[in-house]
């Protein structure tokens, strides 16, 4: 992941959580149909291309390792409330406290997302193909984010502040990997098919959970089917 990736990483993702400011409000038909295209590309991109590369490994256990992610994320959503599949929980009843729990859970998920677009680690497939899945995925959570802590009363700047540290940590996290890379302690290279296999759980968690959540509305379930199938294809392509 280089620097220009990693600053339209950042921007993308900063610049998709202002929109909020524009609009005023956020649409939650079209903010569950924008999560549900992710997450079908997630769900499709971890199936033809991620699981396949870490199973073809030398790497043992790798299995456990996806169940890990799947178990972390489930974990990190106790915390975040599940806002990575566009669950917004107002917190006005805490007296507009700022819910450090569930932004400490987004930040970790986002962090572990990001540690396989190291440097380290492009020489191996699909490194372009997992960073436009994390950055189709963290786009309208970054605009669920910024309608749940204005609508919690946060005040604007504090709440552009957050966003920019959620949009920080995919990068941040590639960071990290590359540093670990670099210390006598470890050569993280080695460990490539381990932290992708948490991150496939991780995909796996999220983006079933998006799929399998239904609306009440006949019509709604329409357009999410025809969103599912686009973002099935694009990650095939």
């Amino acid at each position: 992941m280089g620097v220009l990736e990693m600053l339209l990483s950042f921007a993308s993702v900063f610049v998709a959580g202002m929109l909020f400011f524009v609009f005023k409000k956020s649409n939650p038909i079209y903010l569950k149909l924008a999560l549900a295209f992710t997450g079908s590309f997630l769900f499709a991109l971890s199936m033809v291309h991620l699981l396949p590369g870490v199973f073809k490994s030398e790497s043992e256990n790798i299995g456990y390792f996806i169940l890990l992610g799947f178990f972390i994320q489930l974990i990190l959503e106790y915390f975040s409330e599940g806002i990575e599949h566009g669950h917004i929980h107002v917190h006005q009843h805490h007296n507009h406290s700022f819910p450090l729990a569930m932004m400490a859970g987004l930040c970790i998920h986002s962090f572990l997302e990001g540690m396989p677009l190291a440097g380290k680690f492009d020489g191996h497939d699909h490194n372009h193909s997992l960073l436009t899945g994390i950055l189709l995925h963290h786009l309208p959570v970054a605009f669920a984010l910024v309608s749940m802590l204005s609508a919690s009363g946060i005040s604007r700047t504090f709440t552009i502040i957050n966003l920019a540290i959620f949009a920080a940590m995919a990068p941040m996290g590639a960071i990290a990997s590359e540093i670990l890379g670099h210390t006598e302690l470890m050569n993280i290279s080695t460990y490539y098919n381990q932290i992708m296999a948490v991150v496939i759980g991780i995909f796996l968690h999220i983006s079933t959970t998006i799929l399998f959540e239904s609306g009440s509305d006949h019509r709604f379930n329409l357009y999410k089917m025809v969103v599912i199938i686009l973002g099935a294809l694009l990650a095939l392509l």
